[in-house]
């Protein structure tokens, strides 16, 4: 794809990253297939009847186990209503961890686009690398827009 194109979806990404309501880190996720059609979305988040009270998403001891990252939930989103992510591509607001790693991987997922300088707090750098030797080693596009 052409950059403009990464540039409007990494955009689109960004905004849906602000429809999460956690406190310390928002994250978007846009899949889109080949012919740039957008194919599920997601944010991170508290699964589908969970309450996310501010209570829960400040205390990371309760957030982390219940958080759905936003991968995670584009997957779960187009799996809900049976739209296939193979060889789509997904843009991300930040790299993905090894969970949504592999979680992309299985999907089918072909590429993967982050935002150009994206900020890495030290404690994510070793899963970090984890996921992009992942993504190396099955094949999958990973690479910064």
């Amino acid at each position: 794809m052409s950059s403009k194109w990464d540039t409007r979806f990494l955009d689109l990404a960004k905004h849906i990253s602000g429809w999460s309501k956690d406190p310390s880190t928002k994250v978007g996720c846009i899949v889109v297939g080949p012919d740039r059609e957008i194919r599920s979305t997601g944010f991170n988040g508290f699964p589908r009847g969970i309450d996310d009270t501010i209570e829960r998403l400040e205390d990371r001891s309760q957030k982390y186990p219940m958080i759905c990252h936003a991968e995670e939930n584009a997957i779960m989103h187009a799996a809900r209503i049976g739209i296939s992510l193979k060889d789509c591509t997904a843009y991300v607001t930040w790299p993905p961890c090894s969970r949504c790693a592999r979680s992309l991987i299985q999907a089918g997922v072909s590429e993967i686009v982050v935002p150009v300088n994206s900020e890495i707090p030290e404690r994510w750098r070793d899963d970090f690398d984890i996921a992009t030797r992942m993504f190396n080693e099955s094949g999958v596009s990973y690479r910064s827009a």
